[in-house]
């Protein structure tokens, strides 16, 4: 493939992720604004989400001005490597970042000095998958500072919560994530679930699930009805939209499970908000885009 042709691919992916929703997820939120009250602040709080969404997406601009940290997913055929797709996208990085669909957001955390780029270690984040077919698939989100900060880890039993190891207590540290994340995070949100794991791959899991749209069903029954459960107790708390009140505290809610040791059980519980960004392309071999994996 064109080393040109990919970046220009790459570059199109971030524009599109940054400054449009996902389809699903603009369903859920017109769904919500249906549902709330007339006149009420969280019917307004989503009116104006609404309006924003339809300008970013008119302007290329982004939904949110924190674009937050670039998370990119690449599975990879035999024919492209990573140290040449790494190059194109890094580059398709620095070139959305100066044109506006990224803001410069990479920090070094000892010197608290912003490359102005986007790039530096960490950033973007990627994970690298070879598979056997004939297509690149690539997925990105762009998670925001203010969601990332109300994700939480549990570690069962959690007496503060009255949380044991078991389904009833993971329950608890859900809800009580959604109560602590009140009015912050930019509600509504979404949560990403891994029940298990260790402390690092139980967030790594948590937040692949937001790669799921929203209309899903999990194929694990026990975690479809926890999922669709969580979903409805924590929109009949009353917090709504940005904390404002109503029916629309959650857009979703999303469940996976990994083996543990004996010794540990974690519930790890990555936080969404409502500016949902994440899409994904198909390419083939001769660089054409054979499909966008969130657009209908």
């Amino acid at each position: 493939m064109d080393a040109k042709v990919l970046q220009q691919n790459l570059l199109e992916l971030i524009r599109r992720t940054s400054s449009q929703l996902p389809t699903d997820v603009a369903r859920v939120i017109d769904k919500g604004w249906r549902k709330e009250k007339k006149d009420s602040s969280g019917k307004y709080a989503l009116e104006v989400i609404r309006e924003n969404i339809g300008m970013a997406k008119v302007k290329s601009q982004p939904l949110c001005q924190d674009t937050g940290a670039i998370i990119c997913y690449a599975d990879l055929p035999a024919w492209m490597d990573e140290k040449t797709f790494k190059k194109a996208y890094d580059k398709a990085v620095v070139q959305a970042t100066k044109i506006g669909y990224l803001r410069q957001n990479s920090v070094d955390s000892i010197t608290g000095e912003n490359s102005g780029t986007n790039l530096g270690p960490g950033n973007p984040t990627y994970h690298f998958h070879p598979v056997k077919g004939k297509s690149l698939k690539v997925r990105m989100m762009l998670k925001g500072g203010g969601s990332e900060n109300m994700s939480v880890q549990y570690s069962l039993p959690d007496n503060r919560i009255g949380a044991g190891r078991d389904l009833a207590g993971v329950r608890k540290c859900l809800l009580d994530a959604v109560l602590n994340a009140q009015g912050k995070g930019c509600g509504p949100g979404i949560l990403g679930v891994c029940i298990g794991g260790d402390r690092g791959s139980s967030f790594v899991a948590a937040k692949e699930e937001f790669f799921r749209t929203l209309d899903d069903v999990n194929e694990d029954k026990r975690l479809a009805k926890m999922e669709k459960q969580i979903l409805k107790e924590a929109n009949s708390l009353g917090i709504g939209p940005m904390g404002f009140g109503g029916e629309t505290t959650l857009l979703g809610v999303k469940i996976t499970h990994r083996n543990r040791v004996p010794a540990s059980f974690f519930v790890s519980v990555a936080y969404m908000c409502w500016a949902f960004r994440r899409n994904g392309i198909m390419m083939n071999e001769n660089g054409k885009i054979s499909r966008w994996l969130y657009e209908s």
